[in-house]
């Protein structure tokens, strides 16, 4: 699939080890190159491919950094680890993902030593990292632990239920927040809404852009204030909410930037204690389709590179998904007690009709499995049919 015409220097990358070999200089180029071959990749088998895009410049910088594999690196949900299979070893099996005996479309533990975690689920990284980084205490092993985590999967009661853990146990792990403002269904929630708020930052960027013209014309004053800028935005950020988890709290930062996120990540590993790094990243990076729609993108089959989804996914046949969907909407208008619920998963368990043509029945309780299923059962309590 490659040549070295068009991949000269991902062609040299078999192994991270391969890449903590390059000069700095050099990772903008092996990540244009990575995001081509990506694209090239996906267009050929479908799969997940939005997400991927969005954290390219971050998986160059998590295995420039640090020692993997002796290092752990633990993804959140695992559909965003195409980049990292690609530079562990995997990049000529790449045609055989999500195939019979082909690659898994997620991490998964016997198919590679880099993959440390098997996921598939939302929001257990944090827990399954500060496992790994307990254990390494235990052991008396001198190895780092990271925990990437989405927007979308830290809106979950589990993460919270680890970060608290892990500021309580003060234990060596640092969670990397890649901010992308995107869950395969829009967030919901109040903390969804709370995290908002703080990450967008437009009260703090007003007031940046209100003082830099009134101080603008004093330099002394100005230089002053540019010093204090970083304890102001401290307060204003969700640096307070994680930090009272016991993290310190770091970000937020370009997730694009290689530059950037190699200085952090080098100074953050030299760091005790919970770390916690917020990247902002951007689902789609690269290719301009999926900047546009990542929903659509998010999963896709086959599809031409430069014409992009012909007609959008759909066509032929109608999917299991769409079958329940329609289902689920004449059921709907026979019986006034039927609810539907998802866990973040409008588009993929085929609700979206349900819940355009029933609003006042349909339930998004975010990323959170087990309250789904027991907010199901109250209802259950009171003759509804969840």
């Amino acid at each position: 699939m490659t040549s070295a015409a068009r991949y000269p220097l991902l062609d040299t990358i078999d192994l991270p080890s391969d890449l903590r070999r390059l000069e700095r200089r050099q990772l903008p180029q092996l990540a244009r190159e990575l995001r081509e071959f990506l694209v090239e990749s996906v267009s050929q088998t479908g799969g997940h491919f939005a997400s991927n895009l969005g954290c390219i410049e971050l998986t160059v910088a998590l295995h420039y950094v640090f020692d993997t594999p002796h290092d752990r690196l633990v993804w959140d949900v695992g559909h965003q680890t195409y980049p990292h299979k690609i530079l562990t070893g995997r990049r000529a099996r790449m045609n055989t993902m999500r195939m019979k005996d082909g690659l898994a479309g997620f991490p998964k533990r016997e198919e590679s030593e880099y993959d440390t975690f098997g996921v598939g689920h939302s929001s257990t990284s944090i827990g399954a990292a500060l496992g790994m980084a307990a254990a390494a205490r235990t052991q008396g092993q001198a190895r780092k632990v990271v925990a990437v985590i989405g927007d979308g999967a830290m809106t979950a009661g589990m993460a919270f239920e680890a970060l608290n853990n892990a500021g309580a146990m003060d234990t060596d792990l640092l969670v990397i927040l890649n901010d992308n403002d995107m869950s395969i269904s829009p967030n919901v929630g109040a903390l969804n809404h709370y995290l908002t708020k703080l990450m967008s930052g437009r009260f703090y960027a007003a007031v940046k852009e209100g003082s830099s013209k009134v101080l603008g014309m004093a330099p002394p004053v100005h230089a002053l204030v540019k010093r204090a800028e970083e304890h102001v935005k401290g307060m204003i950020t969700p640096g307070a909410l994680f930090e009272e988890f016991g993290f310190n709290y770091l970000g937020p930062i370009d997730g694009h930037d290689l530059d950037t996120l190699v200085e952090t990540l080098g100074n953050v590993r030299k760091l005790k204690g919970p770390q916690f790094l917020h990247v902002v990243t951007k689902k789609g990076q690269g290719y301009k389709l999926a900047e546009k729609d990542p929903i659509a993108y998010h999963g896709v089959s086959r599809f031409s590179p430069e014409n992009g989804l012909a007609g959008g996914k759909g066509g032929g046949k109608p999917s299991y998904t769409q079958v329940f969907g329609d289902w689920l909407c004449d059921m709907a208008k026979q019986d006034r007690r039927l609810v539907g619920i998802t866990p973040a998963m409008r588009e993929g368990s085929g609700m979206v009709r349900f819940a355009n043509e029933h609003a006042d029945r349909y339930f998004d309780v975010g990323i959170a499995e087990q309250h789904a299923v027991t907010f199901a059962a109250g209802l259950a309590c009171e003759g509804i049919k969840p």
